[in-house]
């Protein structure tokens, strides 16, 4: 064993969710809530512990794809991949994927885990023959549009009212990179 190597995104491997398996409901809800809490600690309003159940995610299984990241035996990350979002979007022909909720376990992430992430959901929607990534991130988080846009997304517009789970109602920016 190189003791001298550091783990990183290279290790990483992806695995969908799975209703079958005992806790991968559990460990998405984990992942949210610490996801959640670190945005509080620092001030950004955006994600609340407590935010999304097992219900949440089991749904996001069943209606689309739901993807945890696993390093060293350990879930690092995960993401949810959806073929439309019409609160966003609105109305849409099949020419994209649509990547919410990226979350990384910062307490054993390596370096790098969001753009590795983003980088499977990229792979995943070119392979799905849609040329199309997109995603929305609240209008009031600009540090990460900033990321996102680092990643290479374009913003493309705004959403004035976007309509979230409970009627809350925000303002969301809309990005989208080319995959395929």
């Amino acid at each position: 064993m190189d003791y001298g190597r550091v783990r990183g995104v290279d290790e990483i491997t992806y695995r969908a969710a799975d209703l079958g398996v005992g806790d991968d409901l559990a460990v998405l809800v984990g992942l949210y809530d610490a996801a959640a809490r670190w945005m509080v600690e620092r001030g950004i309003d955006q994600w609340k512990p407590g935010g999304k159940d097992e219900e949440h995610f089991r749904l996001r299984i069943k209606e689309g794809e739901v993807w945890l990241a696993e390093a060293a035996g350990r879930v690092v990350g995960g993401f949810e991949l959806w073929w439309e979002d019409e609160p966003a979007w609105g109305p849409q022909p099949p020419v994209a994927g649509y990547v919410h909720r990226l979350m990384v376990d910062r307490s054993c992430a390596p370096a790098g885990t969001g753009r590795a992430l983003l980088a499977h959901a990229e792979r995943r929607i070119a392979e799905s023959g849609r040329p199309w990534a997109r995603l929305d991130c609240i209008a009031s988080n600009p540090r990460l549009r900033t990321y996102y846009e680092g990643a290479g997304y374009a913003v493309v517009g705004e959403q004035p009212v976007k309509e979230g789970s409970g009627g809350s109602r925000y303002a969301v920016t809309l990005l989208e990179k080319r995959v395929g």
